[in-house]
């Protein structure tokens, strides 16, 4: 029987190929958004990336484009509020989030971010997938959910990437994925696959490189 959220795979060579070729290109860093109004003119599709504090989204996005210090992580959660963009070649933006769950921000500065991302989820009419990260050791935690609910009512497609795969062994890894998958179940505008990936082995870049080629 066929599980609920499978792993996701690369079914052909041209799909590894054009993932490779998005990715073997100039990935620049464009700016930092901290208002609706300084958000790139929308002339291509966008995928943005989201997940909690220490969920490995700077290290994930600095292995898909092949480079270390392009995506920089703040030591201290809530210290980056801005929307950062980059250009993937002439074809897409990869937008990476500012990581939520943050409890030692001020108030204010939580509240207005939540109120510029959700702005962001709904208004943004060229975003076309947005990848939620979830640590594999822990699962999809409350904070979790609540960005998955916003991608909901807004209405936003959502795909479940799975991080730090290797730091997790084999059963406690099946308990962690029938919890993601319970979870995930509820939550309508998830993509019904999962990607798991590792960015200190490589597990799954190649995967998530053609993903995102595909999408336009």
């Amino acid at each position: 029987m066929q599980l609920p959220f499978p792993a996701a795979e690369i079914e052909t060579d041209a799909q590894r190929e054009a993932g490779r070729k998005l990715f073997a290109g100039q990935t620049e860093f464009l700016k930092g958004v901290v208002a609706m109004s300084g958000l790139p003119d929308p002339d291509r599709p966008e995928v943005c990336f989201a997940g909690r504090s220490n969920v490995g989204k700077s290290s994930l996005i600095n292995a898909l484009t092949g480079r270390k210090g392009l995506a920089r992580a703040s030591n201290t959660p809530g210290r980056t509020q801005e929307i950062n963009y980059f250009e993937l070649g002439q074809s897409h933006y990869l937008v990476d989030l500012p990581g939520y769950g943050f409890a030692n921000a001020p108030v204010a500065v939580v509240e207005k971010w939540q109120r510029l991302l959700k702005q962001y989820l709904s208004g943004r009419q060229t975003l076309r997938r947005a990848f939620v990260l979830v640590d594999s050791r822990h699962g999809i935690k409350a904070v979790d959910e609540e960005i998955m609910t916003l991608l909901d009512k807004s209405a936003v497609t959502f795909q479940c990437v799975m991080t730090k795969t290797d730091k997790v062994k084999e059963k406690d890894r099946t308990k962690v994925l029938d919890q993601v998958r319970a979870k995930l179940s509820k939550h309508p505008a998830a993509y019904p696959e999962l990607v798991l990936t590792s960015s200190e082995k490589g597990q799954g870049i190649d995967v998530l490189r053609s993903i995102i080629a595909a999408i336009d």
